[in-house]
């Protein structure tokens, strides 16, 4: 597993040794990350669901200012760490050791310029943090990554890339 583009480009991340981990394959991490490319420059961003940390180090390596990683499994957040280190990126980055459907559902109206989150497929956590981020809009775009077969609230954008789709949504202008 590497970056796939930006200014850290090739660049090999640290992955788990936990079956539970399912890290955003690289063309899925393209393809939100390139729909995402007039929003990143700049952006604060936050990584729900990190895992290693794949989603938030890619927007950093193509422009984002800062990302915030928010995980709870010891063997992934030991990635993530990892991935921020190798990578010199521990100014611009905060790594959280909670769960992130609490941690969505306190944040305030703007909190974010972009959210990621990549629960893991079929459950029912995507579902409650796209509800939280309806109620307060804590972020301008909000960018989940789901199974194919999940079906979500329509978003402004949708890619299906074999079992996986990406729904992008987009506060609405009165709410940033």
């Amino acid at each position: 597993m590497r970056i796939v583009r930006g200014r850290f480009a090739g660049r090999p991340l640290t992955s788990p040794n936990d079956f539970r981990v399912r890290p955003t394959a690289e063309p899925v991490r393209d393809v939100l990350l390139t729909r995402l490319e007039a929003d990143l420059p700049g952006a604060s961003c936050c990584d729900l669901f990190a895992g290693t940390g794949a989603i938030g180090l890619e927007a950093i390596s193509r422009g984002a200012r800062r990302c915030d990683f928010v995980e709870s499994r010891p063997t992934s957040l030991f990635a993530v760490k990892a991935n921020v280190k190798r990578l010199d990126l521990k100014a611009s980055t905060r790594v959280f050791n909670k769960d992130a459907l609490p941690f969505a559902q306190q944040l305030n109206p703007n909190a974010y310029d972009i959210v990621f989150a990549d629960p893991p497929y079929e459950s029912r956590m995507l579902d409650r943090v796209i509800e939280a981020w309806q109620q307060s809009f804590f972020s301008r775009v909000l960018a989940v990554e789901h199974a194919r077969t999940h079906r979500l609230p329509p978003g402004a954008e949708y890619h299906e890339l074999d079992d996986t789709a990406i729904t992008i949504y987009r506060a609405p202008e009165t709410a940033t």
